[in-house]
């Protein structure tokens, strides 16, 4: 992580986990009134509150000074005395059935706001970069299928491929399903057709890093020009006076052959000043550039914050512009927001089996990371962050855990077999079990965290 950038990473981790808990909460509070319990308070944070409101309704809206979490209080027999003529506004009076509806609406409501949020990116658009696949290497699964180089991937088992990115998706989604082989729907100047792809060598645990590499499939990679097209606004570049558009000539006197040499020289220089020549409206000039300097895997390299303009022509033939109208991109979004729960579940039972590298699991400083990361690219990017991060909150939480949504909806079902709630004593033995499974699970994502920081 940056600390360069640690204030605008802290903003939008605070502003993601405000959303994402708000709506939770949210759902909890929106079923609990309509099967009429009396909500007590709702407070957006942890501790003590520092404001609060009273409605209409006896519901306090508070807000805490933790911002790790949040939680709706609603009126219980267990927890205090209640009055006679409040009874049947208690938690605990009402039906199983609609227990376990208040229970279940937390979850729902992130695992709808995900597809709403899916929807709206589909809506929207953007530039896509299609699957242009290079020449595989000689022995691996694509070249054995007939993969030669110059194709297009257009669909994996049945689903359209608009780039990509979707490509990715697909053949994460299939190898955590297990299959011992995808079809892949290639184009080429010769027409379409569909090739087997043996996956049966590829594990889950290949799912983490470059998945399709481990196939054999690797797009053509994008012809550069040393036009600036991006520029972060935080980095070294944008401080020395770079700006969008400039063209790169030199560093230290030096022409340029092509992007991979200009940043090259840069990985090669942190904490150096370089004298970059740049052609800006038809003018000369020399500014004086100081990378910044980043641990990777290990490693210390320099950073600027720039990113290159592709060539027009390679961009013409290999990016494109897609969107979809309303009811195809819901279709889509629920799709993808069910695939992604699922592949959640078979990524945490791979962890859980020994299949899965523990090391995959994030705590909240890689989350963080993430989301200053996703914010700073742009607030499409950061929309597609909260979707992805809505998803694992509903899923985490729908986890059969005492302590989690998913644990209470368990107690209601046993209820609801057996006739009777579980005893005082079972359910204080499932809160620590549940307690100990989480600061467990909590200790090991601190761990992930720590190691990434000190790994780069």
């Amino acid at each position: 992580m940056n600390l360069l950038n640690l204030p605008s990473t802290v903003f939008a981790f605070l502003l993601a986990i405000a959303l994402l808990v708000t709506v939770h909460e949210f759902g909890h509070y929106w079923v609990a009134r309509r099967c009429g319990v009396r909500v007590l308070r709702f407070s957006l944070g942890l501790g003590r509150p520092f404001w609060s409101r009273v409605d209409r309704h006896g519901t306090e809206w508070a807000l805490a000074p933790i911002p790790l979490g949040g939680y709706v209080s609603m009126l219980d027999e267990r927890e205090a005395a209640v009055p006679p003529a409040l009874r049947e506004q208690a938690f605990n009076t009402r039906p199983v059935a609609q227990r376990i509806a208040i229970v279940l609406a937390g979850p729902l409501a992130n695992l709808l706001l995900a597809v709403l949020l899916y929807t709206g990116l589909a809506m929207l658009g953007g530039s896509v970069r299609l699957a242009q696949l290079e020449p595989p290497e000689a022995g691996s699964p694509a070249a054995a299928a007939g993969l030669r180089g110059g194709e297009r991937i257009v669909a994996v088992d049945g689903r359209d491929a608009s780039g990509w990115g979707d490509v990715r998706w697909h053949l994460m989604r299939r190898i955590a399903a297990g299959d011992a082989a995808v079809a892949v729907m290639v184009e080429d100047g010769a027409g379409a057709r569909t090739v087997r792809i043996d996956a049966s060598a590829v594990s889950m645990a290949a799912v983490g890093g470059d998945l399709p590499a481990a196939l054999g499939l690797r797009v053509e990679p994008p012809a550069l020009t040393l036009v600036v097209e991006g520029l972060a606004a935080d980095g070294a570049g944008a401080a020395a006076g770079l700006r969008v558009g400039d063209r790169l000539l030199a560093v230290d006197g030096k022409p340029l052959s092509g992007w991979e040499a200009f940043a090259a020289r840069v990985r090669g220089s942190p904490g150096q000043q370089l004298s970059v020549t740049v052609e800006r409206d038809g003018r000369r000039l020399d500014l004086r550039v100081t990378p910044a300097a980043e641990t990777r895997g290990g490693k210390t390299v320099g950073r600027i914050g720039l990113s290159p303009r592709a060539d027009a022509a390679w961009a013409a033939s290999h990016i494109t512009e897609h969107r979809q109208p309303l009811f195809a991109a819901l279709a889509d979004a629920t799709l993808r927001t069910w695939d992604t729960s699922l592949f959640s579940l078979r990524m945490l039972g791979g962890m859980l089996s020994g299949e899965v590298s523990p090391s995959n699991l994030s705590g909240p400083v890689a989350i963080a990371d993430f989301a200053g990361q996703s914010a700073r690219l742009g607030w499409l990017s950061f929309i597609g962050f909260l979707a992805l991060m809505s998803i694992s909150l509903g899923v985490l939480n729908l986890l059969p855990v005492p302590v989690l949504d998913g644990g209470h909806i368990m107690y209601h079902l046993i209820e609801s077999v057996t006739g009777r709630p579980l005893s005082p004593r079972l359910m204080e033995i499932g809160q620590r079990v549940g307690i100990a499974a989480l600061a467990t699970l909590m200790l090991v994502a601190f761990y992930n965290d720590i190691q990434r920081i000190l790994a780069g």
